[in-house]
């Protein structure tokens, strides 16, 4: 898990800043203003306008010939409380962690659309998230529901059949878990809301990009804001 930085220049803001330059100057994709897009020729952005916003753009981009080329947006939502720095991030604040992230697999209780190549797992009566600190599962998919794991601190996926259709599990917190900072960070479909950290998009956003995601070309999701009294550090 790391965090991008603007190019040329340290991040020393306390969030990922994903931000414009002056509007009279022509300004490049903004995956070719960061310095570190995760290694990959496919990114997905996922921009608030200020650490406090609950609403933003998703846009997903391949790298061709050396330049970054838009292959799609779509308006996003995010946590009910903004967004935060990951590693400062707190489970249950209801915020999403900026940062740049990989996506580890795809899940959904639809079927994978058609020209899905991702790793697709299908959600069913037994699939759980475990968010339970006091969990060796903290942060996994477990199938069925770990013996440490409490029902009652965790996700069953298969009750949110609308965000859950279909999603990409985030990166965040995911490889070497730190117990209490987050867990069930996801990409998925709109709710009737903000998120409780997630980042969601329209249905047909969603499945637009799983059918874009290709493994091969190691896709990653960097989260940021492009302003707002928080942000030290512009470019």
């Amino acid at each position: 898990m790391r965090s991008a930085l603007a190019a040329g220049a340290l991040m020393s803001a306390s969030l990922l800043v994903l931000g414009a330059a002056a509007p009279s100057v022509a300004v490049p994709p903004l995956p070719e203003r960061m310095a570190d897009t995760g290694g990959g020729t496919q990114l997905i952005t996922a921009v608030a306008a200020k650490a406090s916003s609950t609403t933003g753009t998703v846009t997903w981009w391949d790298l061709r010939n050396g330049q970054w080329v838009k292959a799609g947006s779509a308006a996003a939502r995010f946590g009910a409380k903004g967004l935060v720095e990951g590693t400062e991030r707190k489970q249950s604040t209801n915020t999403t962690p900026t940062g740049l992230y990989d996506l580890p697999f795809a899940f959904g209780i639809k079927a994978a659309p058609t020209g899905t190549s991702y790793k697709y797992r299908a959600v069913h009566s037994s699939s759980w998230w475990c968010e339970d600190n006091d969990s060796r599962s903290y942060n996994r998919w477990t199938e069925p529901l770990a013996a440490d794991c409490r029902a009652s601190e965790s996700e069953r996926l298969g009750a949110y059949p609308t965000q859950y259709a279909y999603a990409l599990v985030i990166g965040f917190n995911y490889r070497r878990p730190v117990h209490k900072r987050g867990a069930g960070i996801f990409l998925h479909v709109n709710g009737r809301g903000a998120t409780a950290g997630c980042v969601s998009v329209p249905a047909d956003a969603m499945k637009a990009i799983l059918k874009w995601a290709a493994p091969g070309k190691k896709p990653h999701i960097a989260i940021g804001t492009t302003g707002g009294s928080t942000v030290i550090t512009q470019y």
